[in-house]
């Protein structure tokens, strides 16, 4: 019956109970010499148990509760008239039908009812005390009077127990639901504004993005452009020829690198990553790096050196790592002087592998490694005059988490930068 209000779920309850009463009124009245009493009984259950039905099931419930209030007045005018006016259990009952009443009816129509109630029954009355013939005594015998009236009070108390009981019940229910309702309102604004703030950190990353790219990425191809022109209307000797395809080629490098990041960072962005961890060697997964980075790391004068136990065996995406460690070289050889060192490392720390790269370059400032792993942070030039796109720290940070893994760097200004990248082993 939830799908009711809770006015009609107690008038559908109301009318179960004056069934019960009803059905046990029948025999009662008959068994104590009352047959009239008991053939209206029968007659008004009858009625009763239609009005249930017609609420209950065929869903007319406004006009059933007209009917149900109008035939429960008629049955306790007629029975005060033939059950020995204030003599019997009438008024008893009558108290306990408005009381019935009001449990159901609308508030708008609650006066109306209660005057009709009065109206009835100080008629009742009057027409007893003015033509007492009219309302006869019916009962053969002051027991039959006692156990009418005993019985009648027997059957308030339990109607009233019965009816407030489940008020309580309901109303308590209502209360827990209104609450849980209103938590859940609450948690959904929480969760919205958590939405909204997300949706404009997200905005403002976009914003930061497309700002990377006008900015970052104008630069070199103007560089390219200037130096295509430089070599297309000046006649260059083989020297400079070869000295401008070499800063041409650095930059046309560093332009790729800038794209590439971006490429494998939006990608990341609107599809997801596909992250494969499985079983593998530092050797399987570094080696190739390692070797490549140190290449490129002599042609700027600097010794780049590895202190690993190959045959570690660590739970990783082979790609997404070679990716996280080029990056890290590649930013410590940036910001490295010509002449400096770079060692790698990596130990058992636990239940990781802990790989450190160490540098002796710029290093740096405390204000700004809070920020170092996200779009907040600016690119710099490195000590080659190189420019990056700032992702490249984000797409390690991310890359890294995605495999169960943590980064973190610790720095000193003009002494160097130390980043670590913890893998489960």
């Amino acid at each position: 019956m939830a799908e009711f209000p809770l006015e009609v779920r107690i008038f559908h309850s109301l009318c179960i109970l004056v069934i019960i009463a009803l059905a046990y009124n029948v025999p009662f009245n008959y068994a104590i010499g009352l047959p009239l009493v008991s053939l209206i009984s029968l007659v008004t259950l009858t009625i009763f148990s239609f009005l249930y039905y017609r609420s209950r099931y065929q869903g007319k419930i406004k006009s059933t509760m007209v009917v149900f209030t109008i035939v429960g007045n008629l049955l306790f005018l007629v029975n005060f008239i033939i059950n020995s006016g204030t003599q019997g259990p009438t008024a008893l009952l009558m108290g306990l039908c408005m009381f019935l009443i009001f449990c159901v009816v609308p508030k708008s129509q609650q006066r109306f009812w209660m005057l009709l109630n009065i109206a009835i029954v100080l008629t009742g009355t009057w027409v007893e005390y003015y033509y007492p013939k009219l309302i006869p005594n019916t009962y053969k015998s002051r027991e039959d009077r006692y156990w009418d009236i005993s019985s009648a009070y027997l059957v308030v108390v339990v109607v009233l127990y019965y009816t407030i009981n489940y008020l309580r019940r309901n109303y308590d229910y209502e209360r827990r639901s209104a609450s849980i309702k209103a938590q859940s309102i609450e948690e959904k604004n929480i969760q919205i504004i958590a939405q909204n703030q997300e949706l404009e950190r997200i905005n403002t990353e976009k914003n930061k993005l497309m700002s990377i790219i006008a900015h970052d990425l104008r630069s070199p191809l103007s560089n390219i452009q200037n130096y295509l022109e430089l070599v297309t209307e000046y006649g260059l000797d083989t020297q400079e020829r070869r000295m401008v395809e070499s800063d041409l080629l650095k930059v046309t490098r560093r332009t790729i690198d800038m794209l590439g990041k971006l490429l494998v960072w939006s990608k990341a962005q609107m599809d997801g990553v596909n992250v494969k961890l499985s079983y593998i060697s530092l050797k399987d997964a570094l080696f190739n790096t390692l070797e490549l980075e140190k290449s490129i790391a002599l042609k700027k004068d600097i010794i780049l050196t590895a202190q690993l136990d190959w045959d570690t065996r660590i739970i990783a995406d082979a790609d997404m790592l070679q990716l996280v460690i080029r990056n890290l070289l590649s930013n410590a050889i940036k910001f490295t002087a010509k002449g400096g060192e770079i060692s790698m490392k990596a130990e058992r720390a636990g239940n990781e592998c802990r790989i450190s790269i160490t540098d002796n370059g710029v290093g740096i400032s405390p204000k700004k490694l809070p920020e170092l792993f996200s779009l907040r942070v600016s690119s710099t030039f490195g000590t080659d005059n190189e420019k990056g796109v700032g992702l490249g720290l984000l797409l390690c940070k991310e890359f890294t988490e995605l495999q169960d893994g943590r980064i973190w760097a610790e720095s000193e200004p003009m002494v160097g930068t130390t980043f670590f990248v913890a893998i489960p082993v």
